[in-house]
Order: structure tokens, then C-alpha cells, then sequence
């Protein structure tokens, strides 16, 4: 097998290949990839960015293994980009395979759901004993805002002043549980890297759907996959490591709420709860994105980590 930089030399003229209607994409089940131009636009720019720091990474490496991670906001289209990335690859005679991390959590997605709920609202009440401000009066109005599932809402404060105080402590807690070794197991993800670098044939991968009962692992040969690919929110993160490339996918706060009012999946997509959640996520990426190797715009323009922090102030 001819290593990542010996193929990439004999591709110096890169020009992208024609997409057909059905590509294979991460191993997520159920994961829906619909691609656009746009897309396809995004994927062809960081694709001539990303060969010269394949061939790099690759001959630094013991076995030539790289590692690169496709991580974003919400409908940003992380899916459809490393679908279209490891497409290319493939094309090119690179293997690749394409890794969810949203197989990851320790729970199923309707269960994470209601901890990250459980997370934000025992925290706020915890605070609020802290702190002083809860008493039997206050109590009744927040469990009517609960029942109404609408807790979250910073408008109540307008009314009730010492309402700050639920929301800023659940919150907080809310911000240590999202994205954390709680929440999710990093420390199988980077047994996933580790043992691909080092070579495996074969590793056992998860799988996880939306029930109890969905939930198993596959054996999956990596024996001519050169570069995974690791497709998720939190590919960037600081609780795992091996990662060599980071691409980020930027999309402004009101950018990402447009797209998710947009798709209209579900009638809480913008509910003050899935805002919050959607804020802290944000705010993470952000910490992470000055080790991003690559920074793409939604728009879909090559941007420098100094530009990325430009465009995120000016669209606050």
C-alpha cells in the first residue's frame, strides 16, 4: 500500500471528483446526509488546504495514521463535510473511515436529554440555597415554570429579579456537565485513536440509536484505512487526546439558530432550555478553536484563528 504522502505527490493537480447521489458517510445509525452545493463547496476548499498537511502529519507518524476530527455547532454540516472529505480521500486511493462521536455519550439520546434538564434544574436550586433566595414562595413559581418547561427562560427574570439566581447557578452546572467526561466517553474515543495508530486491523466500534435496546458494537477492519476521520461536536475537545488535524466549521450564533428555525424538526428547536444548551456549546467551541489547524466560515471561507475571533465578535 503506497503511504498518504506518496499519493498525494502523484495528486499535487487535486480537482474534485463528481459526487454521486449516494456516498458513504459515519457510522452513526439512522444518520441522514443530504448535500448541498454549499457543502461540496466548503469540502473542496478545505480538501487542497488539507493535502499538504496529510502528507506532513503522515511521515511524522510511526505507521503513517492521521487523525483529523470535522467539529461545529449545531446543522453546521459536519456529516456531509466528512462524508465528502473521506469521499475524496478514497478517490484519491487514501482509505479512510469516518467516525461519529455522537455514538459516544454514556446515555441514549432521550436520557441525556433529560440529565442535561435534571443537571440544569437541581444545580439552579442547589445555588439558590446557597445563596439564599429560595424560600416556599419562590419555589411554587419556578415549579410552575418547570411544569410549563419553560425554566430556562431569562424573560422571567423581568419580573421576578431574584430569578437570576435559578438561572445563573443551573446554568453553571448545566456548563460543567455538557460536553464533560460526565456526559460522554472520551476515554473510548481515544482508545479508538490509539489503537489505530498503533495499527490495528480490526476495533471493535459502538453503536448507539435512540432506544435501550440500541445499542451494540461492530468489528470494523481498519487494515487499509490510512486516516480516520472523526465527525462530532466535541471533536476538539481537551478531554481526549490524538487528534492531529482539527477542522472547524464556524457558524455564528444567529447563523445557527436561522438554520435550526429553518429545519423546524421538533417544536422546542428553539425553546429557551435548547438555546441555553446550544450558548454553552458555543461558548466551548470557541475555547477550543485556537487548536483548529483548518477554520472555514459558513460562507465558506478559509479563516485565520485572528479572523475567526473577529467574525465571532461581530456577530455577538
Amino acid at each position: 500500500m503506497k503511504t498518504i504522502a506518496e499519493i498525494i505527490k502523484g495528486a499535487a493537480d487535486w480537482e474534485p471528483p463528481v459526487i454521486p447521489e449516494d456516498i458513504t458517510h459515519g457510522d452513526m445509525p439512522g444518520d441522514k446526509v443530504e448535500i448541498n452545493q454549499n457543502h461540496i463547496q466548503k469540502a473542496n476548499v478545505i480538501f487542497r488546504e488539507l493535502l499538504p498537511m496529510l502528507t506532513e502529519t503522515s511521515e511524522k507518524a510511526e505507521n503513517g495514521k492521521v487523525v483529523l476530527t470535522v467539529c461545529g455547532g449545531s446543522g453546521v454540516g459536519k456529516s456531509e463535510i466528512a462524508s465528502l472529505l473521506s469521499f475524496y480521500l478514497t478517490q484519491a486511493g487514501i482509505g479512510s473511515y469516518t467516525l461519529s462521536g455522537d455514538n459516544y455519550p454514556h446515555r441514549i439520546p432521550v436520557y441525556n436529554d433529560a440529565e442535561r434538564l435534571q443537571v440544569f434544574r437541581e444545580s439552579a436550586i442547589r445555588g439558590m440555597v446557597k445563596e439564599n433566595t429560595l424560600n416556599a414562595e419562590h419555589f411554587q413559581i419556578i415549579h410552575q415554570f418547570q411544569e410549563q418547561g419553560d425554566d430556562a427562560n431569562a424573560c422571567h427574570v423581568k419580573e421576578y429579579p431574584w430569578y437570576e439566581s435559578y438561572l445563573r447557578n443551573g446554568r453553571e452546572g448545566l456548563k460543567g456537565y455538557l460536553g464533560s467526561c460526565r456526559e460522554i466517553g472520551f476515554e473510548e474515543i481515544e482508545e479508538i485513536v490509539r489503537q489505530f495508530k498503533n495499527g490495528a486491523d480490526k476495533i471493535w466500534l459502538r453503536r448507539m440509536g435512540r432506544t435501550e435496546t440500541e445499542l451494540w458494537y461492530e468489528d470494523v477492519d481498519f487494515s487499509q484505512t490510512q486516516v480516520l476521520i472523526i465527525e462530532w461536536t466535541h471533536g476538539n475537545s481537551d478531554y481526549y487526546k490524538g487528534v492531529d488535524i482539527p477542522i472547524l466549521l464556524n457558524s455564528t450564533p444567529q447563523e445557527t439558530l436561522a438554520h435550526r428555525r429553518a429545519r423546524n424538526r421538533d417544536g422546542a428547536t428553539d425553546s429557551p432550555f435548547t438555546m441555553m444548551v446550544l450558548e454553552l456549546e458555543q461558548a466551548m467551541l470557541e475555547k477550543q478553536a485556537k487548536k483548529a489547524k483548518i477554520i472555514i466560515s459558513k460562507s465558506g471561507e478559509l479563516l485565520s484563528y485572528e479572523d475567526y475571533c473577529r467574525q465571532m465578535d461581530a456577530g455577538r
